[in-house]
Formats: C-alpha cells, sequence, structure tokens
C-alpha cells in the first residue's frame, strides 16, 4: 500500500468557522492501492470474513460506540452543525443500524427452488444463496455524518464486501472516527479504507471496472453523472434531494400538526432531503396555518450546535447561507409573503423563514431549499393540489394530516411517492424501512436491510439425482 498522503484537509466549525481537525487527503496512487486491496479480497474466496467474524466485529463496535456516545454526538454537533439534540439522536441511530446490520446477518439465506414444476425439470433439487457483490464504494453526504456512514459501510461489512468510504470533505471526521473503530473492534484493515479525496480522484475510483457496487448520497447532478460513467456491470444506489409536499385537509388538527411541521421544516435547519418544503392548505386555513407556523419558527434559537440551548445551527457552509437568501429574496420580490425570518443572521447562519403563496416557477417552489424555509401554498381544489406537488422532477416522501380516511387514502393512492406520512411530517424515518428516491431524487432503496440485500448476489445450485 503507498504511503498516506501528506496532504491534509483542514475541518471547521460551520458556525465559528474555526478549524477543529484536519484528515489526510488521499491521492489517486493510494486510492488504487485501496482498490486493489480490496478487489484482491472479493476474488480470493480463502480470505472471506466468515459470518461469525462479522458479528463478532460489529458487536464490539456497537460497544465501543456506545462508550464514545458523547464524543460522537459534540463531533457531529461541531463538524456538521447539527443541534447536539439532535446528535444525540444520530448517535442512538448509528448504534442501532449497526445492531440492524448483525440482525440481517441471519436473514442473508437462500432457498429452495421447485424444479418438478415441469418434466424438464423432474429429478433435480435446487436451492440459492447469497454472495457478497464484492468492492463497494460509498460516497457520503455531510447531513448525517455518522448514521450515513453507518448505512453504506456496517451494510458492506456485514455481507463480507471490502469497501472504501469517501466522506463529505465538510464532515470528514465523524467517518474517520467510525473506520477506527471498526479497526480497534477487530476488522482487518485491508476490509475497510478511508479515503478522502478530490473530485478528479473521486471520479476515478467510483468509474473503476474493480468496483462492483457504488453507494452514494448527495447531489443529484453530481450522482447521476457518476452513474452514467460506471464501468459495465457494477451496480449502485443513489440518494439524492426531494421537495417534500404536505398536503393538509380541512378536517386536519391544526394544533397537533403545527409542531410536527416545524419539526420536518427546520430539523437540521432543513438540511435533511425529506424536509417538509412545500405545504399545500385550503385557501379558508392558509394564513392561519402559515402564521401559526411562523410563531412555531421564531421560538427556535439560532446559533452554534455545540451550545445546548440551540435549536437551529449553521448551514454547512457561508455559501450556501448566500444560495438561501437570493432564493428567498427571488420569492419576495415575485410576491411570496414572509411571516417569519427572510433574513440571513450572520456569515454562517439564516433564520428560520415561512413564506405564504410563493409563486409556482421560483426556485423555492421548483427545487430543494436545503435550507430553513417552508412555504405555504393556498389552494381551491385538492386534485390541483395534489397535481401541483406531483409535478417537479423530484420525488421522495410526502405526508398528508386528516382525519378522513377517504382523505389519507386519496393521497396515499396519488402522490408520487416512495412513503406518505398520514399525520405526520415529511422527515419521519426509522432505519430499517425502504427509504428511497424516485426519478430524479434517486436509484434503488436505502434501508439497512435493503442494502444488504444490493450488495449480495444470488447463486443458484441445481443438483440431478
Amino acid at each position: 500500500m503507498p504511503n498516506m498522503s501528506t496532504e491534509m484537509r483542514e475541518v471547521v466549525n460551520p458556525y465559528s468557522l474555526e478549524v477543529i481537525g484536519s484528515v489526510p487527503m488521499s491521492g489517486w496512487d493510494e486510492v488504487n492501492g485501496m482498490l486493489d486491496a480490496c478487489h484482491g479480497l472479493a476474488t480470493d474466496r480463502s480470505r472471506w470474513l466468515p459470518a461469525y467474524k462479522r458479528i463478532e466485529v460489529l458487536k464490539k463496535l456497537a460497544e465501543l460506540m456506545r462508550a464514545r456516545f458523547d464524543e460522537l454526538a459534540y463531533l457531529i454537533a461541531n463538524e456538521g452543525g447539527k443541534p447536539l439534540v439532535d446528535a444525540r439522536v444520530e448517535v442512538d441511530r448509528a448504534i442501532d443500524g449497526v445492531g440492524l446490520a448483525i440482525h440481517e446477518i441471519g436473514l442473508m439465506t437462500g432457498k429452495e427452488i421447485p424444479m418438478d414444476l415441469t418434466a424438464a425439470g423432474s429429478g433435480r433439487i435446487a436451492f440459492t444463496q447469497r454472495e457478497p457483490i464484492g468492492v463497494v464504494i460509498a460516497a457520503s453526504a455531510f447531513n448525517h455524518p455518522l448514521n450515513l456512514i453507518v448505512h453504506q459501510v456496517a451494510p458492506a461489512i456485514a455481507t463480507g464486501c471490502p469497501v472504501i468510504v469517501k466522506p463529505a470533505g465538510d464532515t470528514p471526521l465523524s467517518c474517520k472516527a467510525f473506520v477506527d473503530m471498526l479497526y480497534e473492534a477487530g476488522l482487518p484493515k485491508e476490509w475497510c479504507h478511508f479515503a478522502l479525496c478530490n473530485n478528479q480522484v473521486a471520479e476515478q475510483m467510483v468509474t473503476d471496472g474493480r468496483v462492483a457496487f457504488f453507494s452514494f448520497i448527495g447531489s443529484a447532478r453530481v450522482g447521476w453523472m457518476l452513474r452514467s460513467k460506471l464501468a459495465p456491470g457494477t451496480r449502485c444506489a443513489l440518494e439524492h434531494g426531494g421537495v417534500a409536499p404536505v398536503l393538509i385537509e380541512e378536517s386536519a388538527d391544526v394544533d397537533a400538526m403545527i409542531p410536527l411541521l416545524a419539526k420536518g421544516g427546520f430539523y437540521h435547519s432543513g438540511q435533511v432531503c425529506v424536509s417538509v418544503q412545500r405545504v399545500f392548505a385550503p385557501r379558508s386555513m392558509a394564513q392561519s396555518v402559515a402564521e401559526k407556523l411562523a410563531a412555531e419558527a421564531l421560538k427556535l434559537k439560532v446559533g452554534n450546535a455545540t451550545d445546548e440551548t440551540v435549536d437551529c445551527g449553521p448551514l454547512i457552509r457561508p455559501q450556501e447561507v448566500d444560495r438561501v437568501e437570493e432564493w428567498v429574496n427571488e420569492a419576495v420580490e415575485a410576491g411570496a409573503k414572509v411571516l417569519a425570518g427572510g433574513k440571513r443572521l450572520g456569515d454562517t447562519t439564516y433564520a428560520p423563514t415561512v413564506l405564504l403563496d410563493p409563486p409556482t416557477d421560483v426556485r423555492v417552489s421548483s427545487m430543494e431549499i436545503f435550507g430553513p424555509v417552508v412555504c405555504v401554498y393556498s389552494y381551491d381544489d385538492m386534485d390541483d393540489a395534489i397535481k401541483q406537488a406531483n409535478g417537479l422532477p423530484f420525488a421522495f416522501q410526502a405526508s398528508v394530516f386528516t382525519k378522513n380516511l377517504d382523505v389519507a387514502m386519496k393521497a396515499v393512492q396519488n402522490f408520487d411517492a416512495t412513503a406518505v406520512m398520514v399525520n405526520d411530517h415529511t422527515a419521519f424515518r426509522v432505519d430499517w424501512m425502504p427509504f428511497a428516491g424516485r426519478r430524479q431524487s434517486g436509484y434503488n432503496t436505502g434501508g439497512i436491510g435493503y442494502t444488504m440485500h444490493d450488495m449480495t448476489q444470488d447463486k443458484m445450485a441445481v443438483i440431478k439425482l
């Protein structure tokens, strides 16, 4: 293996922009060595890790993560800007995710294939088994810097796939801590490699012919571009963003709904791929819904995520604050009403914002905001509202608030979404459920068990009696 690069990437707290750490960058020579090592493991069956060994490593990993719970939560808040209260939830989810991967190992079974359904198959027995697909490349996003890594790397380890993980450049410290804990848990180092690299090296790595599976969480523009360049035979899963719609019907319990919408819209300052973004309310209710949501937004404290009292942290980079400011200003100039926020609070923060009736052709209505902005739209006809909700090239999770079963089922049946939440916000998720975007929002299905299935492949044995 080539020596580690001497180039270092400084990591900053996204609120203060103070340097909090650094990690080494990997050049192509080093990444090429990682690919060689991983490909060698994948093609030499005598070196494959048996299931019991993988289980031992993952059990020890979960113990180490639990012992370092507070350290990991602070790291998430410090490098990623997620408030400590939510960072602690992320660590809990990450530990549970490792446990889910352990559980799924025991479910990676094949099945018996009936052969005597025709005369041609008679006199044979057949069965399948699951085998690791090969080298996995996991490229991750900044917004859940530990749990997303768990969702990509733990399934690779659990299925017996050697893996190279490329974290987001803004948040590599949580990933590095996770990989180091894997080693401490007993995983031989050649089975998991940490590779923070520039875009050119990353593209060369992802599109290499030795890669069997590519897992990507991040920008749709980048993800679809990389998919178009994958080597023949490389499988992939892409998770991009959405522009999540919420449908409100007259019978909805507004007082119960507002805190859920505020959580779904302003959690991690809206930097979540299924954040509440577009809320469609009957015209008679829209103003009141927007005002009540604005009142919740105004209660939120914005600041450094490492402060226990902060509800909303910074955006990941100052350029993102510039972008959100530009999009909101465009909407306001086009006629949207600002009921809360609508302004930057500093170089790294933007106020939780509620807009009423922005035009449908401005960017806050037609693109993923990925910031603390929720838009409320008045509608006269529910079918038209659903049509508008479905009218973008992005489709992920959606929700409906109603006490009417017929309306709930209408939304479930007619929303173009992979999941429809009834009387809950769009950002709800547990880690064993399928999680996926449709159309430009993604390709294939996430969730620990689903990812493990994608990282294995069937082999069938047919035995003539």
